[in-house]
């Protein structure tokens, strides 16, 4: 291909100096890797030769053969083979996320057990595996396992100081204000989603599907940021991230793939920035500590504040803690004491009546931010003397 057809494919070479956004990189992962600038990614997708070590063809029943992952590019001549290049490429993900960067990893049960140890051996801080159950899995053809009808997926920050991104409310509000768990079900890329070339064959084997890569990047991106995949295939991650709003970077030794990655990318709208917005971490707005409450005569002292069930009733004093029995203390501190715990979220533990409705006073914090300057809300919920 030359450079001109490259150009208008979308597929670059890294400039100097510079970080190729949104562009397909042809070339063998390493060399390109080697190219970028340290400290320069936000994420690292990636999904690794899996060395599945096929010895000869999978049939079915009817003894037709099944269309798996059989490329050279899933070859290797040994373990110890495959461990070298998995710890040279991870190496190089690590120089190139930033402090606070991550990395994501997919495989099966051949290799996500060998990445792990590369990635704590290289000093990446591990914070979650996560498993993907297949709606729609293979079936096991030969009848002597279990079917396979799950992959694993590696969540690791750069190091164990990283502060990784990840943007716990929305997960939250996309499954019905719900905790997200570590196991997504989705099924394998069919349908219309699914590549396919001039004979109407799979583009490419094990092409991932779009929700999988729409979670995960608004989970631990933000829009604007830059990800990187390093094995960039038919360019699902160039597909999602340039969807929501994130800068991207695909890595890709076959020319093949990387021309109908761009291609594909190309056809891609991005939302608008609006659509974008996610719902934000309590622990990100500006702190107010429960005094200023007290301190903008929000709450006076000397009203009472009880648990949800109204089981336990404390009074406010001017110094922002509480009383109650002859016991007094902070609003969290109070509140783990009274119940036997360790802790205790005050602001979520204490209440305050309005209009005959008990309501947290996590919901005050809101009106002194407001009088702070720092929030354009208010919430309206200022308690009675």
């Amino acid at each position: 291909m030359s450079l001109r057809q490259r150009a208008r494919a979308g597929l670059s070479a890294v400039p100097r100096g510079g970080v190729p956004v949104n562009r397909v990189l042809v070339g063998d992962c390493l060399e390109e890797l080697a190219k970028l600038p340290a400290a320069s990614i936000d994420l690292v997708f990636a999904d690794p030769p899996y060395n599945l070590q096929l010895e000869r063809d999978l049939l079915r029943p009817n003894n037709t053969k099944v269309d798996g992952v059989d490329d050279e590019w899933d070859k290797f001549s040994s373990f110890a083979d495959y461990d070298r290049f998995s710890r040279a490429w991870l190496g190089e993900c690590r120089r190139v996320l930033k402090p606070d960067g991550a990395l994501w990893v997919i495989g099966s049960y051949h290799n996500i057990f060998r990445l792990g140890v590369a990635l704590q051996d290289l000093g990446f801080w591990i914070q979650n595996d996560v498993i993907w159950r297949k709606t729609n899995p293979m079936p096991n053809f030969r009848g002597r396992r279990f079917t396979n009808a799950h992959e694993t997926l590696i969540w690791a920050g750069r190091d164990q100081k990283s502060r990784v991104t990840f943007n716990y409310e929305a997960m939250k509000a996309l499954n019905d204000d719900l905790q997200m768990r570590s196991d997504w079900l989705f099924p394998i890329c069919s349908g219309p989603e699914r590549l396919k070339d001039g004979k109407g064959r799979k583009a490419h084997p094990t092409q991932k599907p779009e929700a999988l890569l729409h979670r995960l990047l608004l989970a631990t991106t933000n829009p604007g940021e830059v990800v990187l995949d390093p094995f960039f295939g038919t360019g699902t991650t160039g597909t999602v991230a340039k969807r929501l709003g994130r800068r991207w970077i695909g890595i890709e030794r076959d020319p093949g793939y990387a021309a109908a990655a761009a291609e594909r990318i190309g056809k891609v709208r991005p939302l608008s920035p609006s659509s974008l917005e996610t719902a934000k971490s309590k622990r990100h707005e500006p702190r107010v500590p429960f005094g200023t409450i007290i301190e903008l005569g929000i709450l006076e002292p000397g009203i009472t504040l009880t648990d949800e069930r109204g089981e336990f009733r404390a009074e406010v004093r001017a110094d922002g803690t509480l009383a109650i029995a002859g016991r007094q203390g902070s609003i969290h501190r109070l509140g783990a004491e009274i119940q036997g715990k360790a802790a205790c979220n005050g602001w979520t533990f204490w209440h305050i009546e309005v209009e005959g409705r008990r309501k947290p006073i996590d919901a005050l914090r809101e009106e002194a931010r407001r009088q702070l300057g720092l929030s354009g809300n208010a919430v309206g919920l200022v308690a009675a003397e």
